[in-house]
């Protein structure tokens, strides 16, 4: 038996898509723009209330735009490239919300994940003047820090490394979106 939400967003997606079969018609749809509701006073399109990542998404065949759709019924398209987008953008808003409310941040799966430090690179945020702007040296050391199993084995100086690349090349994008946000 399916849930009301989920029989309501297969109505508000296939009626603004070309294709009339749901397989086909999430195929249609990319994200187009993101933002959090930390109050939660929002509901999905779905019906249902109270959620806090609101998503645009657009058709690419009709240019339709629908919105609010939470991340979890972009899940529900079982698109990976939509889920993948989704839990990245997840961890960007607990990104901004540590740093809004002044945490430490750390490389921590607590507010980092493969997918972020990627969509940070591919971003440009590690480009800067200290690497000539080829943030690839960067990333690589991000992600070889991430995946080390041992956090105790990172020495000083690539703890120094990591801290430095934290607070001189992702907390100033934090704070651009975070003006962004603001405006």
């Amino acid at each position: 038996m399916t849930s009301k939400y989920y029989e309501n967003l297969l109505s508000v997606v296939l009626d603004a898509s070309k294709s009339s079969s749901w397989e086909e018609a999430v195929l249609e749809w990319e994200v187009s723009d993101w933002d959090e509701d930390e109050e939660m006073e929002t509901s999905c399109l779905c019906g249902k209330e109270n959620i806090r990542y609101l998503f645009t998404i657009e058709n690419t065949v009709t240019g339709l735009e629908l919105e609010p759709i939470g991340s979890q019924c972009i899940k529900k398209f079982e698109r990976e490239d939509l889920t993948d987008l989704t839990v990245t953008y997840e961890k960007l808003f607990k990104l901004k919300s540590a740093l809004s409310n002044n945490e430490f941040i750390g490389l921590s799966s607590e507010y980092f994940s493969r997918k972020l430090i990627k969509y940070f690179f591919d971003e440009g945020v590690y480009d800067c003047e200290f690497n000539n702007y080829d943030g690839q040296n960067d990333y690589d050391f991000l992600m070889k820090m991430f995946n080390k199993k041992n956090k105790d084995s990172i020495s000083k100086n690539q703890q120094r490394k990591i801290n430095a690349i934290i607070i001189n090349q992702i907390i100033p994008h934090l704070k651009e979106l975070l003006e962004k946000d603001s405006q």
